[in-house]
């Protein structure tokens, strides 16, 4: 499609929290529709981000023909699930809106960055979860799941236990990288502690054989990267953290792909490989 065409682009209430507002940020490509449509997390350690943060990414995947809903969700106040919770009511909720909004709701796909790449993952693999979709969706609307098409993530945080653990490694070395500061504490202001960090992780989900949904996934992944892109000296496989998601993954009988892109243009460089596979599962 031509970089020139107008984006249609709404700031939509999906939900609310104790008289807060939760936005979502609807764009769509010209023309009646009904279109697939990608929602999109942003990334920030649970802990804070906005939807204006995939503005860049929806651009382009708007200019691919496909619609996109950035979302806000709660964050480290509430504590987890409820990033999970509020992601499960959104797909829910779009699907439930399709008609009006000029959506096709047996096409929908989640893609997410950092910690969003995680919730993304987490909500493929668990739509029917009680816990995420304790929230129901208005009297009176059609009732849907959680389900989505598939999911592509870059750079996840895919195990937030060994990447808590990782951190707290470097962070007593000689030379601590700068990240290492306030990574664990923003881990455990969301999960509140190992345990949580152990249940909410689809890697370990996937190694002590959960009953999960297994959509197409893809994941990208800079490659100096050693806060997403690292081995955990405890796990059983020895492979980095994508490979041995990946592995993991397959077993389960799912299909995913590893993209490699360089770090220092890891953003730019993960517009086409995303355009790609959402247009091979939903257009």
């Amino acid at each position: 499609m031509s970089d020139t065409l107008e984006i249609t682009k709404n700031d939509i209430a999906y939900l609310q929290h104790d008289d807060v507002p939760l936005m979502l940020r609807l764009r769509r490509p010209p023309g009646p529709g009904p279109f697939p449509v990608v929602v999109d997390l942003h990334g920030g350690a649970w802990t804070k981000g906005a939807l204006s943060e995939c503005d860049g990414r929806d651009e382009v995947l708007v200019r691919a023909g496909l619609a996109t809903a950035a979302l806000d969700f709660r964050h480290a106040d509430a504590g987890y699930p409820t990033s999970s919770v509020d992601i499960n009511f959104a797909i829910r909720w779009l699907k439930a809106q399709s008609g009006r909004l000029r959506l096709d709701p047996a096409r929908v796909a989640i893609t997410g960055q950092s910690s969003g790449g995680h919730l993304a993952m987490l909500a493929a693999m668990r739509p029917l979860e009680p816990r995420y979709a304790a929230i129901p969706l208005p009297d009176g609307t059609s009732p849907h799941t959680a389900h989505v098409r598939c999911v592509g993530m870059t750079w996840p945080v895919i195990n937030p236990y060994s990447r808590y653990r990782h951190a707290l490694r470097l962070r007593g070395s000689d030379a601590p990288p700068a990240w290492t500061a306030t990574i664990p504490e923003r881990h455990d202001l969301y999960w509140g502690g190992e345990a949580a960090m152990i249940e909410g992780n689809p890697l370990l989900a996937l190694e002590r054989q959960e009953n999960v949904e297994t959509p197409p996934a893809l994941w990208i992944q800079g490659r100096e990267d050693e806060i997403h892109n690292y081995r955990d000296p405890d796990a059983e496989l020895d492979l980095n953290e994508p490979e041995r998601f990946a592995q993991r993954y397959r077993e389960a009988g799912g299909t995913i792909a590893v993209h490699y892109v360089d770090q220092a243009d890891r953003a730019a460089a993960s517009y086409g490989p995303l355009v790609a596979f959402f247009a091979e599962h939903l257009l």
